[in-house]
């Protein structure tokens, strides 16, 4: 197998939700006095989560409604319910989830009077309109209200879990447990494989009529990252690739997953769905995509991102000829 590691990209923007969107500082995430004083100040900003919904306001573009700190959504939300995110345009943020009573008092229908003209919204649709910062921070949010919702529990032995470190560990209040659960992600390999003028696209049954995509799959136990994309462009599509290339990765909290991007070389062109986790998969050419043959996948996606490049290299090419 050949693998090789190049430069990402044509274009030195981030994927979406990628970039240094913040200052993390993580070193703040133990020190409870400063914690205490941050939810304190009226410049802190709060990021509210429900349902896994992000608060948005449309005007006219969409934009991240970010509460002041102290807003009367204090009043019914206990300090622990507040994670830190870190320093977003230079104020403290905290991400806070909206649970039941607060969702049915004050986001009845998805809309709510947290903030004027602001409904709660799906990120994964509105990501890409979203300011580049704003939709990284959106992000973080989502994925650490949704990893703390799935860790309430203690694993080992069935006790609750409280927050520490500013919401980043989650540990069980059982004296003789104590386990601890930190934020995970799940890493999935996405590829787009070509065999020179064409590219290798699938489609899942779920998808809208004529959409297709590179083909993805999760990393399992003891594989590496090349391991993985051989493994599962054989198993979803019957194909052998070499020349394996990193291209870009995205966080993709939907719910909680690490897209790494990689392209590669088929090896032969015979389609067989080998695990009928797709519907279809076809070769389409460069034409064929240029002149909009197929559904391409969320310009969010890195998946998107992938083949853009891949027409991209065809334009920089005819250029250079």
């Amino acid at each position: 197998m050949q693998v090789a590691y190049t430069e990402a990209m044509h274009s030195p923007r981030p994927n979406v939700f990628s970039g240094p969107y913040i200052d993390r500082r993580t070193e703040a995430r133990k020190d409870a006095a400063a914690l205490a004083a941050a939810l304190a100040d009226p410049d802190t900003q709060l990021v509210p989560v429900w349902r896994q919904y992000s608060l948005i306001r449309h005007l006219p573009q969409p934009q991240a409604v970010l509460l002041p700190g102290q807003h009367t959504l204090r009043a019914y939300c206990e300090d622990e319910a507040f994670i830190y995110l870190g320093e977003f345009r230079g104020r403290a943020t905290f991400a806070v989830e909206l649970t039941e009573p607060a969702d049915a008092q004050h986001a009845a229908a998805r809309h709510t009077p947290l903030a004027a003209e602001a409904e709660f919204a799906d990120l994964r649709a509105l990501g890409a309109l979203l300011p580049t910062d704003e939709a990284g921070l959106l992000a973080y949010a989502r994925g650490l209200v949704y990893w703390r919702s799935k860790h309430r529990y203690c694993g080992a032995c069935g006790s609750p879990m409280r927050p520490r470190d500013a919401g980043h560990v989650m540990t069980c209040v059982a004296p003789a447990c104590g386990q601890q659960s930190f934020p995970r992600i799940d890493p999935a390999i996405i590829v787009l494989i070509t065999d020179g003028e064409r590219a290798l696209l699938g489609r899942q049954a779920s998808w809208p009529a004529g959409r297709f995509s590179t083909l993805a799959g999760f990393v399992e136990p003891g594989e590496s990252l090349e391991d993985a994309v051989t493994r599962e462009m054989y198993e979803e599509a019957g194909i052998s690739v070499t020349d394996i290339r990193y291209h870009s990765s995205q966080p993709w909290p939907f719910p909680s997953s690490l897209m790494l991007g990689f392209t590669a070389r088929a090896l032969n062109n015979v389609i067989a769905l080998n695990d009928a986790e797709l519907e279809d998969a076809r070769w389409f050419s460069r034409a064929a995509v240029l002149r909009g043959e197929v559904g391409l996948p969320p310009p969010t996606s890195v998946s998107f991102r992938l083949i853009e490049h891949w027409l991209g290299d065809a334009a920089s090419a005819s250029t250079r000829a």
